[in-house]
Parts: structure tokens; C-alpha cells; sequence
């Protein structure tokens, strides 16, 4: 399981290619691999929960976000062992 940082560098240059940002994460839930997406509250930039994939996967996928191929957002992704959960979030520990 992954929690990605999305930085944006440009806000502007953002709002340009906010539309193809927004197919990507479309594109994420309907391949089933992202749980949870939102903006951080500091307004600079979003965070993603992403599971059923690996991390070269996953960097591949980040690589096509119009944000990241256009050098707008940096990602930092966090990987993280499920250990201990809570039984509503179960499907996380068969991943």
C-alpha cells in the first residue's frame, strides 16, 4: 500500500492541465488501485492511497499524471506494510 505526496511547484501551470489530472485519477478508481484521493489542506498540492499494485507500477502510473510528466507536481511516495488494521479495512492486509 502507498500514500503519495503530490507538491505542486506552479499553481498556475496546474489550473492548465488540472482537467487531464482529474481523467488520471478517474482512471485510478476505475483500475481499482486508488482508495483515496484529496487535496492537502495546506493548498499545496494532494495525496493519494494507492494498493493492488506494485511501486515500479505505481511510479509508472505517476509518471503519466499530466502533472508529473509536465514537472508541475513531485511525488513522494511512501510505502507502507499493512500490520495491524482495523477489521473495515481487512482487503487491505490480502493486497
Amino acid at each position: 500500500m502507498f500514500i503519495v505526496l503530490l507538491r505542486i511547484g506552479d499553481k498556475a501551470k496546474a489550473a492548465e492541465h488540472m482537467h487531464a489530472h482529474l481523467q488520471w485519477i478517474a482512471d485510478g478508481f476505475a483500475d481499482r488501485v486508488f482508495l483515496l484521493t484529496g487535496n492537502l489542506e495546506s493548498a499545496t498540492g494532494g495525496a493519494v492511497i494507492a494498493h493492488r499494485l506494485s511501486r515500479t507500477e505505481l511510479e509508472r502510473r505517476l509518471d503519466d499524471d499530466p502533472l508529473v510528466a509536465h514537472r508541475i507536481a513531485e511525488p513522494d511516495i511512501i510505502e507502507i506494510a499493512p500490520g495491524r488494521v482495523d477489521e473495515r479495512l481487512g482487503f487491505l492486509q490480502e493486497a
